[in-house]
């Protein structure tokens, strides 16, 4: 991967609705040459998909909760089966450690918070912390010039 694969990973998760034009443009690349780089990106599994961040507030999801679980009840296979289920759950990180588990989850309002704790508590034992504030909400992730 060299500089301009990068400088092209770093525009697109800055601004993933950037036409080729305006890559090529931006890049001094000619459209045919910036699509097949896109294409081999596509291809090497480098970009995974094109998606949009949504800000969670703006859609009523007003607390945002970091959960970990350990000590789990059930089968590995049944819990990440009802993970996956539930709709306030944004992200599930199986991990290593004292802890199984780390899961993003954005509720409306407490009661929610509560209502989704509660359905985790027969899974094992549950740990939440409500994220008071984000310092890198997000954040380009590019490869190490080496790559």
């Amino acid at each position: 991967m060299d500089k301009m694969d990068r400088d092209i990973l770093k525009l697109l998760q800055e601004n993933a609705r950037m036409t080729i034009s305006e890559l090529s443009k931006e890049l001094s690349l000619s459209r045919p040459s910036m699509s097949e780089r896109l294409l081999r990106l596509q291809e090497k599994g480098v970009i995974e998909g094109f998606s949009a961040r949504v800000s969670l507030k703006n859609i009523g999801k007003n607390i945002l909760l970091l959960i970990q679980v350990s000590g789990l009840k059930v089968s590995l296979h049944e819990f990440e089966d009802m993970v996956k289920r539930e709709h306030e759950i944004i992200e599930c990180h199986r991990v290593t450690g004292e802890v199984s588990y780390f899961i993003k989850a954005a509720v409306s309002d407490v009661n929610s918070m509560r209502k989704l704790i509660d359905r985790l508590i027969p899974y094992g034992t549950i740990n939440t912390s409500t994220v008071l504030n984000s310092p890198v909400p997000h954040r380009v992730i590019l490869p190490d010039s080496e790559v």
